[in-house]
């Protein structure tokens, strides 16, 4: 019996020597594991540009601003995003689809009805204005000479490029709805091109568009001149929706504020004919309120049925 338990805890003995030495060379030979993939993934935002250009055009002018924020800005990624044309843009921006978005002062002031909020908006008020070219060849010398003849535009809902033309014209003679026929062409660059290229008597387009199709297209310009230009009003707008955290928009607003202080910001801006961006807020937009509210009344609504 003594002889039997004695051999027991001799084997009990060994079975424990044996398993702390299997837990000591486990710890030798333990590496922890490391995940390659981030348990903490990044908000996308979208950022949404008005078509100040078309799509291929506005990505190689914007896309460089949006690379600079998401390469300053922690924790998100925002990506650009353009529309064909005004109708595709303004559903998307009264829908709230965007986070951000660069609207025109018309799409600006609407978009506080649907839910967005005026931060900043474009510098270089003094460009903001309508200018209406015609043929170096025409036959257009006084503004009267438009009667009967057609006009090109990028769209109804363009302030600078359209509205503004059309009430320059009709505050010197001209009925926009009767003596002239409008065409809306969904482009700042289709309706420069329409002038161009004799698809209408004259076209109407605003500075920074005009100035940086010709750069490209010198011919253009060898072909056709700014006949008029209108006054102006406050630049387009930087609107974010109100749900966003306003520590973003704060950090958004103060990258894009201060772009002019850096070569690399200068650069940036450089294609988008714009000297800087600028704080703004609600009340920076009465007098276009007032613009569209007296437009509406004399000449038109600004939405049509396209």
């Amino acid at each position: 019996m003594t002889k039997h338990f004695t051999h027991s805890l001799i084997l009990l003995f060994l079975i424990l020597i044996t398993f702390n030495g299997c837990d000591k060379g486990d710890e030798k030979n333990y590496e922890p594991q490391y995940s390659t993939i981030s348990i903490i993934e990044k908000k996308t935002y979208i950022f949404g540009i008005h078509p100040l250009h078309n799509p291929k055009r506005l990505f190689e002018v914007y896309q460089p601003l949006v690379d600079y924020l998401n390469a300053n800005l922690k924790g998100v990624t925002i990506t650009l995003e353009a529309s064909t044309n005004y109708n595709e843009y303004d559903k998307k921006l009264f829908s709230g689809h965007f986070d951000f978005s660069l609207p025109n002062p018309y799409q600006t002031v609407q978009s506080t009805k649907h839910g967005y909020v005026i931060f900043g908006k474009m510098g270089d008020d003094h460009n903001f204005k309508g200018i209406i070219l015609v043929r170096k060849d025409s036959n257009i010398k006084e503004i009267s000479d438009l009667k009967g003849k057609s006009v090109s535009y990028p769209a109804p809902t363009a302030l600078a490029a359209t509205m503004m033309p059309q009430q320059f014209l009709h505050d010197n003679g001209i009925d926009i709805n009767r003596d002239i026929k409008n065409l809306y062409v969904g482009s700042q660059e289709s309706s420069i091109m329409n002038v161009f290229l004799k698809e209408s008597d004259a076209a109407a387009t605003w500075p920074p568009p005009w100035i940086a199709f010709i750069k490209e297209r010198p011919e253009v310009a060898q072909e056709v001149e700014i006949k008029w230009e209108t006054s102006y009003l406050p630049n387009n707008g930087l609107v974010a929706r109100k749900d966003i955290d306003p520590v973003l928009i704060s950090q958004v607003a103060s990258l894009m504020f201060d772009l002019h202080k850096t070569k690399e910001g200068k650069e940036i801006l450089k294609p988008m004919e714009l000297s800087k961006f600028e704080k703004a807020d609600d009340s920076t937009y009465d007098l276009v309120r007032l613009f569209l509210e007296n437009f509406e009344k004399e000449i038109r609504p600004i939405r049509l049925n396209q």
